[in-house]
């Protein structure tokens, strides 16, 4: 049954209409969290997040600071196929998980082989920097796995493709969603984040020691494997996706 869609999914229908309806233009500024945040009734880290996943559509741009440059400024019009990847945040929470996870290994064991082939060329700052917080054991399993997908995504943004890490952002929901919800069935989370924080420290020294194969292997086994453990329907996957 899908769930209710989040805060930030509202923020995001709202600015994606009035993208499409022209009432905002290439090079107008978004009007400030504070005002978005009130004329929609959320809270400001919502307005923020929905601003993030406009920018790694490439629709917008932010700038620091303050006075008329700073904020979000519109380079780009919603159409065709990212119109279509707009509304794929608000559809994912109703997606079969089975597909997403599909969906997931198609995309990230992808990316991580583009990753691995050129290691000297991408940016990997930002993933170490999150599994560097992930370290920390104060985390509850939603905080941690929140984190995690923040991880998958920054590698999606590492490489370059607008087009993947669009898809990516848009599932975002819909992942956190099947994670978090397969945490409860975990009998012994502590050991199991272990083994994921082992896994992520492994598909980013892959990445770096330049391995596609290697990089490509990890991936899948660490989305299909939490998988196959977290869900009771899973029990087919790990063998049709090999």
């Amino acid at each position: 049954m899908p769930t209710e869609p989040r805060a930030w999914e509202g923020v995001l229908a709202s600015i994606e209409g009035r993208l499409v309806d022209g009432d905002l233009r290439l090079g107008d500024h978004l009007p400030p969290e504070r005002a978005l945040a009130a004329d929609l009734g959320v809270a400001r880290s919502s307005v923020r997040e929905a601003i993030r996943v406009l920018e790694a559509m490439g629709l917008v741009r932010t700038q620091t600071g303050s006075g008329p440059s700073s904020g979000a400024i519109i380079v780009a019009r919603p159409v065709g196929g990212m119109q279509a990847l707009m509304r794929l945040q608000v559809a994912a929470s109703g997606f079969p998980v089975a597909d997403v996870v599909r969906t997931r290994l198609l995309l990230e064991t992808s990316v991580a082989v583009d990753l691995a082939e050129r290691p000297d060329d991408v940016d990997l700052a930002e993933a170490a920097q999150l599994l560097d917080a992930m370290d920390a054991r104060s985390l509850t399993p939603q905080e941690f796995l929140a984190l995690d997908a923040r991880f998958h995504l920054a590698l999606a943004e590492a490489s370059g493709n607008t087009v993947v890490a669009a898809m990516m952002a848009g599932l975002r929901s819909s992942i956190e969603s099947y994670v978090i919800g397969g945490a409860e069935r975990i009998p012994d989370w502590p050991a199991m984040a272990d083994r994921l924080r082992q896994e992520h420290r492994g598909i980013l020294t892959a990445i770096g020691a330049g391995d596609p194969a290697g990089s490509q292997a990890l991936v899948h086994d660490h989305i299909s494997g939490y998988y196959r453990d977290a869900s009771p329907a899973a029990s087919t996957i790990h063998h049709e996706t090999r």
